[in-house]
């Protein structure tokens, strides 16, 4: 997924937050970068602990843009009830995924 933030970025910067300040390009090419160093440090064995801290912070910190992109899917009437379904399904998935995370971070 973090090579999609530049490869494709347009879905990415539509899921920005518009309160947060400044350019959403610049927000979807971090959360890339930031995408793609968790990934390689829970790949190496020496740094996976450190990227399981790391992956716990990234869900955490792009779950405003979850947020987001379900308010603008649920909002739309166009939207497809099973594409509105998923949407919605996907918050809570954040879930495991933090949990699935500390565990890493903790060795476990």
């Amino acid at each position: 997924m973090g090579t999609l933030h530049f490869v494709a970025p347009k879905p990415f910067d539509k899921i920005v937050p518009p309160q947060l300040p400044g350019d959403p390009r610049a927000y979807t090419y971090a959360s890339g970068v930031a995408e793609l160093g968790v990934a390689t440090a829970l790949a190496v064995p020496r740094t996976r602990k450190l990227g399981g801290w790391l992956a716990a912070a990234l869900f955490i910190g792009v779950f405003p843009a979850n947020i987001q992109m379900t308010v603008d899917v649920v909002g739309n009437p166009k939207a497809p009830t099973a594409f509105k379904a998923g949407v919605l399904a996907r918050l809570p998935l954040q879930i495991p995924m933090l949990v699935a995370a500390l565990r890493v971070a903790r060795g476990r």
